[in-house]
């Protein structure tokens, strides 16, 4: 894609940072943003804090800028970033209220800051601007009792120069005169000295009557400025959430802070985080803008999965729950096991907006219909790799209400035969209009069962990505999948296995997905050849948009995206 003119014009000037200050006193607010998308791409972290500590606008989005020709931002950049936006709150020359970095992380390219330390950066520049402003704030407190103190003191001693004004002349009159006179000058003292304090109580009647009618400067009315202040949202900050035992308490000290500086999470991924703290953070999250929810390698358990549920219903607009290795498995000899499971399908009924459901390793063979029956609504992405499925799982998948809303379906590491292929292929066709990604590795499918589910395969008219990584196919089985993948039009991605030809001798007849990641390929099979015998099949069919990718990396990447 070809850069617009600003946009080439912006990169020109922000590629010389000496020459900033003639440039950014008269640029207007309609080319920051252009600016700031050079400035980041060019990765000059001196233009991207000018410009974001000036910043004209009340709303910065930093995430998911994914312009053709432009870089994501470097680590530098981030860094300074967030830097200008604590130093655009002191000093009041920004107007941003909303900063939002949402998808930032995921960016690629240079030096990317990835979503751990971006996490950790972010909760940071919260706590230290949240008590910049808390400084500022009990600052100007002080200031303004200061001045209402010393208004008060004036106030009373001009009250004392009055009275001492009007006893003047009258102790002049009474003055060299004998004992009596004296005696009746201590009296009338003694009456001026009632006087001046009964003007003093007069006084302060009447700065207690302004300090409650709120016209005056007492504490009255600025401490109940200061709760209104308190309340008062100065920085919305809204992001990925990326969270494990290292960042917990980083996370926690920012969602937990009073409102001046309010963070709000987009997705949220925990990772070897205790039940506890868990429990902790859902506490925390804003409940409204929360959307997904990733929890990986944690000992949950199901007694803990169905504890957290109940907290994760009090997001209304949670749409994916993803689960990935957190021991979540039924044992026969532990009592209570089957009420547990009807807890945690419960707790998914009262997610109404779930519309992604990813299960990575629950040993939970025959009780899929207990957990997805249970959804009033049809899911769009199912992922249920190494779920040990058996052949009743997949019967009730293929005749669920999900299978003909289905858009991404991931059966990997479920082992495959012919008596759960007919349910597959009921499935498939059943998803065949809305299914744009499929991904079967690991399931053991020889030639022949390919052979028996490529028809149903290539009626998924809409698919786009396809995998079949770690299944035992022959280069003859290879060939026939190529072959029918090039009759879908609408297939952009196709991931394959190596060749069973391209092994080393011994493999087993039938190998498992776990041996053929293992077992080293033979030197002397070229497996370049295989490669360039499907890509010429490809290149002769005129399917310039199809992708072949024949990488184990790929499809561990898959199972874990």
């Amino acid at each position: 894609m070809v850069l617009s003119l600003v946009d080439l014009c912006a990169k020109e000037v922000v590629r010389d940072h000496s020459s900033s200050p003639s440039w950014l006193c008269c640029v207007p607010r309609e080319l920051y943003d252009a600016l700031l998308r050079a400035a980041c791409s060019g990765g000059r972290p001196l233009a991207v804090g000018e410009l974001v500590q000036r910043w004209p606008e009340r709303r910065l989005k930093v995430g998911d800028r994914r312009i053709s020709g432009l870089n994501p931002p470097n680590r530098l950049c981030i860094q300074a970033l967030l830097l200008a936006v604590v130093r655009g709150l002191s000093d009041h020359r920004s107007m941003l209220q909303v900063l939002d970095l949402c998808g930032l992380q995921r960016d690629e390219g240079g030096d990317p800051m990835g979503g751990w330390s971006l996490t950790v950066a972010l909760c940071s520049m919260l706590v230290q601007a949240r008590a910049g402003v808390q400084a500022r704030k009990e600052g100007g407190l002080a200031r303004r009792d200061g001045e209402g103190e010393r208004k008060r003191v004036l106030a009373l001693e001009r009250e004392r120069e009055g009275a001492k004004r009007e006893r003047a002349p009258r102790k002049r009159e009474r003055e060299g005169e004998g004992e009596v006179a004296m005696e009746t000058n201590g009296g009338e003292g003694r009456g001026a000295g009632r006087t001046e304090e009964e003007q003093l109580k007069g006084v302060r009647r009447r700065m207690e009557q302004e300090r409650r009618r709120g016209g005056g400067g007492g504490s009255g009315g600025e401490e109940s400025s200061s709760r209104e202040g308190s309340r008062e949202v100065l920085l919305q900050v809204r992001a990925d959430l990326f969270v494990n035992a290292r960042s917990w308490e980083r996370v926690r000290t920012a969602l937990s802070g009073p409102d001046p500086l309010r963070l709000s999470c987009r997705f949220l991924r925990v990772e070897e985080l205790s039940v506890s703290n868990t429990r902790r953070l859902l506490e925390l999250a804003p409940p409204r803008g929360l959307l997904g929810v990733d929890l990986r390698y944690s000992s949950l358990g199901m007694d803990g999965l169905a504890s957290l549920l109940p907290l994760l219903a009090s997001f209304p607009a949670l749409g994916s729950l993803r689960l990935h290795y957190c021991n979540l498995e039924l044992r026969g000899d532990a009592a209570g096991q089957e009420e547990v499971l009807k807890e945690v399908a419960l707790g998914l009924s009262r997610l109404p907006e779930l519309r992604r459901l990813s299960l990575t390793a629950l040993r939970l063979p025959g009780h899929l219909r207990l957990l997805l029956s249970s959804l009033a609504r049809p899911l769009h992405v199912l992922e249920l790799p190494y779920l040990s499925l058996s052949p009743a799982d997949l019967a009730f998948l293929s005749c669920s209400h999900h299978a003909s809303s289905l858009q991404r379906l991931d059966l990997s590491e479920n082992r495959l035969d012919a008596s759960s292929l007919p349910s597959v292929r009921r499935l498939l066709s059943s998803a065949s209009s809305s299914l744009l990604h499929l991904t079967l590795s690991g399931c053991g499918l020889t030639d022949g069962l390919l052979g028996a589910l490529l028809p149903s395969v290539t009626c998924c008219r809409a698919l786009r990505s396809l995998g079949l990584a770690l299944n035992p196919l022959s280069l003859a089985g290879l060939t026939r999948l190529v072959k029918g993948a090039l009759g879908m039009a609408s297939l952009r991605h196709l991931l394959y296995p190596n060749a069973l030809e391209e092994y080393q001798p011994g493999l087993p007849e039938l190998p498992s997905s776990a041996q053929l990641l293992d077992w080293p390929l033979d030197e002397l099979q070229d497996a370049s050849a295989t490669s360039s015998q499907l890509h010429r099949l490809v290149r002769e069919a005129g399917r310039t948009d199809l992708v072949l990718t024949c990488d184990l990396l790929n499809y561990h990447h898959d199972l874990l995206d």
